[in-house]
């Protein structure tokens, strides 16, 4: 998980939502990503999309049974769903995003093999997301 903050500074530094995502299969880092949303002019452009899309390639497939994403930030319905097709085996996740998240839209959109844990560094994460909006307003 500190690697995926590392990865939300880097966003923020870019003007970015600060949200990170790594993907580790095989006791490796396969992909690391951040929010390229702004700079790529495109709303898909999430961490997560990003990490699996590299990890997929990374690992020449679109299944990602055996790895585990690490995001700083719950994931958004879109992601959840992303989540969900790649069949991720494992979802962590830092701080709770009660605005946007998978569990207030669609709880039951991931996978349904997919173990989830919350709360990791939940409230370095959320402090980087709390200090980008107030710099923004």
């Amino acid at each position: 998980m500190q690697i995926a903050l590392a990865e939300a500074r880097k966003a923020a530094d870019e003007g970015e939502i600060p949200v990170g995502a790594v993907i580790v299969a095989g006791g490796r880092i396969v992909a690391r990503a951040h929010n390229l949303t702004e700079r790529l002019n495109d709303v898909t452009a999430h961490a997560e999309m990003q990490a699996i899309t590299a990890a997929a390639s990374a690992l020449g497939g679109k299944y990602l049974t055996d790895a585990t994403l690490y995001v700083t930030l719950e994931p958004c319905t879109m992601c959840a769903g992303a989540i969900s097709w790649s069949q991720l085996k494992r979802l962590v996740y830092g701080a709770s995003d009660p605005k946007r998240g998978y569990t207030r839209f669609a709880p039951s959109a991931l996978h349904p093999r997919t173990q989830i844990t919350s709360g990791i560094l939940a409230d370095e994460a959320a402090r980087l997301i709390q200090q980008f909006f107030q710099t923004k307003r």
